[in-house]
């Protein structure tokens, strides 16, 4: 996970009532670890929150903490470096349609271009939902609760992942039939993965070749360097799916988001039992999709308005 935002947030959140203390956990949530509560505020991923915590950085009420192994229950007040932490707002997902180019990350050395940089003014810290690489396209959730994005990668949930990926070489369908039983490159075993060679990817004239592809587990570069083990070099790759969810006609840099009660029944299997978010929130209208940073400077001007603050996120 890679989280959108400035250093992890504390402060006071939306509809947060004035007659308890500040960062306080309100008195109708059950009692969780730490970790998954900073995770759920929107403050860093549960790994990331742990490394804070083994910085220092995290109290309960007044108390540093040296260890993720400490349960929060109601009234217990958490502050981040001094600052309370807002209590977790209702879980939010978004569908972004990520060009080639961008960095999935907040802090890059070489100062590249990332995802976050290019996402349009207003929204709240997001957190991804697993990675593209440098020069891969196309589908990346993005969402507010960390405990959520966490669930959502697990390679448990069998949430499957969908590409098409144009490939220079030669490869026919037995070979890539083969995949469907796992396969192991350089040292690394990689699950199973359905692939199949498009209808336009079998003209015997054409250089490259487009394949469509369905995985579940979604490891570093997987698709890549499995077609670079028969033989192929992928030269184009387009996420065009992640479980329940498809880039459809999502225009190449745009951000939308899903509403609620959609994106919670299309993920019920996932969600059940799982205690990821607050209480869904009461219905709302379709939003439109968002355009993000990746415009002509004239049109990022008018769509953009006042620019954000902040300085350099983390790594979930």
């Amino acid at each position: 996970m890679v989280g959108h935002g400035d250093e992890p947030r504390g402060g006071k959140g939306e509809g947060q009532g004035r007659s308890r203390a500040e960062g306080a956990v309100p008195e109708r949530m059950a009692p969780e670890r730490i970790a998954k509560l900073l995770a759920r505020a929107g403050v860093a991923s549960r790994r990331a929150a742990e490394r804070l915590i083994s910085e220092g950085r995290v109290a309960v009420n007044g108390r540093v903490l040296a260890t993720p192994a400490v349960t929060i229950g109601p009234g217990d007040v958490v502050t981040l470096d001094g600052a309370p932490v807002a209590a977790a707002e209702p879980s939010r997902l978004f569908l972004y349609h990520k060009p080639p180019g961008l960095l999935t990350t907040h802090a890059d050395p070489k100062g590249r271009p990332t995802v976050f940089d290019a996402l349009p003014a207003g929204l709240p810290r997001l957190i991804s939902v697993g990675r593209l690489d440098l020069s891969s396209e196309g589908l990346l959730l993005l969402t507010n609760d960390g405990e959520l994005a966490r669930r959502l990668e697990l390679p448990a949930t069998g949430l499957v992942r969908r590409y098409r990926a144009r490939a220079l070489g030669r490869i026919d369908q037995q070979r890539l039939d083969r995949l469907r039983q796992g396969s192991v490159v350089a040292g690394v075993r990689y699950g199973p993965i359905t692939a199949s060679l498009e209808p336009r990817g079998r003209n015997p004239e054409a250089a490259n070749q487009w394949i469509a592809l369905e995985l579940a587990e979604g490891k570093n570069r997987e698709v890549r360097r499995v077609l670079e083990a028969l033989g192929l070099r992928v030269n184009r790759l387009i996420r065009t799916g992640y479980g329940p969810f498809a880039l459809g006609d999502l225009p190449r840099g745009e951000v939308r988001e899903l509403g609620a009660r959609r994106w919670r029944a299309a993920l019920a299997p996932v969600l059940r039992g799982s205690g990821s978010g607050p209480a869904e929130p009461p219905p709302s209208a379709p939003r439109a999709p968002m355009r993000s940073a990746s415009l002509p400077k004239s049109s990022r001007a008018r769509r953009r308005g006042p620019p954000r603050g902040g300085g350099p996120g983390r790594r979930g």
